[in-house]
């Protein structure tokens, strides 16, 4: 019985399962359109369709005159799940970096309060790094805990410890978090740390996590380049959606 699917759609699926399996590795050149015609017995328009499927889906560049090559994989971040930058990290087999750019321990301003749910003026423990896969630069975090879990920070070698795990050893479980994803401009700092020119297109989560009993513990403003991470949520019929869509401030 002749397959559904068209020819092109074929092709591409194969082709696109040699990428994921890593049988194609990342930068590797794909075989010619004629040998590619030879392979799969066809002509050249349908090879020529699920090669603009594979750009088009980010698997391979080239086109113009350049020959088409793997993609270098950019790795994505779940959101449907609760996982810290370390775990996700590790999930893919790298290695998280880390580099310290600011500790401090200050005083909430009415901002602040409001959004750590905490008196205005109460102590908090701001914190700046930048992060990374393999020593490769990814984004710039800055977050401010409250004094009660932030203060186990102030002990602690933070280029050396996850966070996270910090506050585990204390008692301390992060067991969810609300993400807002959403471009931003970089600034002045976010060029230095990443490594690109101020007004660059960044790619921002702010997050606000919550420990096992339900308190707010810290907020967080974490600046992706998005050439070097993606986000990945995932919806169900059957569950509330957990992805919402909001129209921003006029003001902001």
């Amino acid at each position: 019985m002749a397959s559904q699917h068209p020819l092109y759609s074929r092709i591409y699926t194969v082709m696109a399962d040699r990428i994921r399996s890593g049988e194609w590795g990342e930068g590797m050149r794909l075989p010619s359109e004629e040998k590619l015609r030879d392979e799969f017995e066809t002509s050249r328009g349908p090879v020529r369709q699920a090669l603009a499927l594979l750009r088009a889906e980010g698997l391979i560049t080239g086109g113009r005159g350049a020959p088409p090559r793997v993609r270098k994989t950019v790795p994505s971040q779940p959101f449907d799940s609760y996982i810290s930058f370390t775990e996700w990290a590790d999930s893919m087999g790298r290695t998280p970096s880390r580099k310290v750019i600011e500790v401090s321990r200050k005083l909430a301003d009415p901002s602040l309060a409001h959004a750590l749910d905490i008196p205005e003026a109460d102590p908090v423990v701001a914190v700046v790094r930048v992060r990374g896969l393999d020593d490769e630069p990814v984004m710039l975090e800055r977050s401010v805990y409250i004094m009660d879990v932030g203060r186990h920070l102030l002990a602690v070698d933070l280029e050396n410890s996850s966070i996270y795990q910090t506050f585990r050893e204390h008692g301390v479980v992060p067991t969810r978090s609300r993400n807002v994803i959403d471009a931003v401009a970089a600034d002045d700092l976010d060029g230095r740390w990443l490594d690109v020119t101020p007004g660059s297109p960044l790619l921002r989560v702010r997050r606000t996590t919550y420990d096992q009993n339900g308190r707010i513990i810290d907020i967080t403003d974490n600046r992706y380049l998005p050439e070097r991470a993606t986000f990945v949520v995932e919806n169900a019929t059957a569950a509330p959606n957990p992805f919402s869509r909001q129209v921003p401030d006029a003001a902001g």
